[in-house]
């Protein structure tokens, strides 16, 4: 029964079992319906990373599923809902658990990002304005974010979740600025300092909870995802805090469509651990009456560029780091990659560049998208 109305299912959203398409999916167990029809988007991640399907092309696959709206359907099942209660009724992005994610994820080894990321250590999507490389579509996102924020030499810039330093040295060496970057995620900050050992940047070790001083522009890449919703207010109260009166704030998110509780129940158990997508109404919330939103730029369609572009530099890489990591885990970050570029294809998830001005300030309109990107 559950192969029947699965296979009708999949037929629906123009994948075919066993098809000649390289979107349709291959089965190699046929434990394969029982084990996604019981645990739903968890099964069909873990089975892929077991073996028991392939699929030529994930990427168009999981882009035609979501517009398919399959999802949906399934949604509503209190087995696939339970997945969610946790972030529906407890803080799982609190200061004491706040960690999680850095140990599991970044900090899995620099050798395996730096495998597949671009020169300047990216982990966030490119903007691949007239060009189709990686590395160049990184240093536009930079500068791009430079052009926004009006980085000038003398500013005094916080970096909330740093990463690699990539956007710190550019501040830094490309526009004099002095910057405060905080992160959690050891391997990462052990490479920025190193990185950046020559330059004005202040690499700490703490949680955004704790940041202080006071800045002429704040910017946070890639983090707002670890904040989760019960810390919206709080993280947007700290930046509110810290940033100068004439000052400007740039958030830099991967975003849902709803609002919702929790993330993908394969993503938070492989990837990323409690993460949460932020919806614009969310943010919005957030906010008030503490910015002004001044601009709203989506990327969504250069972050499906931007993990394709990692997938193939991660394949390429593969016969270097597989003496480390086995292959379950090499169809595990392909699936990660590949179904987050699917999604971004299928408009089911976005990426925004918000630039903000504290509310009740009188700050001067800054730079907004149209000024700077033509």
């Amino acid at each position: 029964m559950n192969k029947k109305v699965m296979t009708e299912m999949l037929q629906s959203a123009g994948i075919v079992v066993n098809g000649t398409n390289p979107w349709d999916i291959r089965i190699h167990d046929d434990r394969w319906y029982a084990r996604v029809w019981k645990e739903k988007s968890l099964g069909l991640g873990e089975s892929y990373m077991d073996g028991w399907w392939d699929c030529e092309r994930l990427d168009e696959m999981f882009c035609l599923l979501l517009r398919s709206g399959l999802e949906e359907k399934v949604r509503g099942d209190l087995r696939y809902m339970v997945h969610f209660l946790p972030g529906m009724l407890f803080n799982l992005q609190s200061k004491m658990r706040s960690r999680i994610v850095a140990k599991h994820h970044y900090d899995l080894g620099n050798d395996l990002f730096f495998s597949f990321l671009d020169s300047c250590k990216q982990y966030s999507c490119g903007f691949f304005q007239a060009t189709d490389d990686l590395d160049l579509a990184q240093k536009k996102k930079l500068k791009l974010i430079a052009r926004k924020l009006h980085l000038a030499p003398g500013d005094h810039v916080l970096d909330i979740g740093c990463g690699w330093g990539g956007l710190a040295r550019f501040a830094a060496e490309k526009h004099g600025c002095a910057v405060t970057a905080v992160n959690i995620s050891q391997q990462q900050l052990q490479h920025a300092r190193k990185d950046c050992q020559k330059l004005p940047v202040n690499f700490q070790d703490c949680d955004y909870r704790t940041i202080q001083g006071r800045y002429d522009k704040i910017v946070s890449i890639g983090m707002f995802e670890h904040v989760g919703r019960k810390n919206y207010r709080t993280f947007m109260r700290v930046v509110h805090d810290r940033l100068k009166d004439d000052g400007v704030f740039l958030l830099h998110t991967i975003g849902g469509n709803t609002s919702r509780f929790g993330c993908d129940p394969w993503v938070t158990k492989y990837i990323f651990p409690n993460g949460m997508l932020p919806s614009i109404t969310q943010i919005a919330k957030a906010v008030e009456r503490l910015f002004v939103i001044e601009d709203l730029h989506n990327l969504g369609p250069h972050y499906d560029k931007t993990l394709m572009a990692w997938n193939a530099n991660f394949q390429q890489a593969w016969p270097q780091l597989r003496a480390k990591y086995d292959e379950r885990f090499r169809r595990m970050w392909e699936y990660y990659l590949l179904s987050c570029a699917g999604a971004f294809r299928a408009r089911n998830i976005q990426v925004w560049q918000i630039l903000m001005t504290k509310h009740g300030t009188g700050t001067p309109r800054p730079c907004c998208r149209r000024e700077v990107t033509h």
